[in-house]
């Protein structure tokens, strides 16, 4: 394996997982769609490289280098930075500029880069200086507490908090259901009733488009891995 690495859940309300990895050789797979955006932080050679990962809207190829430590944070759906919107580094990265070795330039002031530890605490204080922010409106409607708004209105809080319209976060879902089914052991055809896609053809297509393998791959990966 060229990549090891180790993952949590967050304390803070802001973030769903932050993951700290090492690459031990190079490397490259499939990657799925993902509807979150992330931070970054790169160590190699030397030198520390922050980003802004934005949301992949499809599947699509991942490569990395060797002797990489990185440091990804994933944010919860409807948390976003109001100077920067997501559709700004959607399908994207967007570099920060570097303020010295060990800090990052963001929204005109100095921040130190965090660490795996101490990556909750980094984010308390974005919030707390309003550089990070949920949207109310995407919180409740991904917890099925539909709001009293318009259609439109609604459109216009998902664009402005995750880049991605309310379906198109769902087809990503979907799919990623789709998957664990697959994965499970469930067949082809119980996983389209299941996940409610039209039919099988219906099935290959998102799954294709949002995980990169078609289902008859998925379920033949998930056989061959070892007990």
């Amino acid at each position: 394996m060229s990549i090891s690495h180790e993952q949590r859940l967050s304390d803070s309300p802001y973030v769903e997982t932050v993951t700290h990895g090492w690459t031990l050789s190079e490397g490259f797979s499939i990657r799925p769609a993902e509807s979150n955006w992330h931070m970054v932080f790169v160590k190699a050679q030397g030198l520390t490289h922050s980003l802004v990962v934005g949301p992949l809207p499809t599947a699509g190829k991942a490569e990395w280098g060797a002797g990489a430590e990185i440091l990804w944070v994933k944010f919860k759906l409807g948390v976003f930075m109001p100077h920067v919107p997501v559709q700004n580094f959607l399908d994207s990265e967007r570099p920060l500029q570097e303020a010295s070795s060990k800090s990052f330039w963001l929204k005109s002031a100095a921040w130190d880069l965090p660490n795996f530890e101490n990556i909750d605490t980094f984010v308390d204080k974005l919030v707390h200086n309003e550089i990070l922010t949920l949207d109310p409106v995407v919180d409740a409607v991904l917890k099925d507490q539909l709001p009293d708004i318009s259609s439109r209105t609604m459109r216009h809080h998902f664009l402005r908090a995750t880049g991605l319209t309310r379906s198109r976060i769902f087809q990503m879902k979907q799919a990623q259901q789709a998957r664990t089914l697959l994965q499970q052991g469930v067949s082809i055809l119980d996983t389209v009733y299941e996940t409610g896609y039209f039919d099988q053809p219906h099935l290959t297509r998102s799954l294709k488009q949002f995980i990169g393998y078609t289902p008859a791959q998925i379920a033949q990966a998930s056989q061959n891995q070892p007990e």
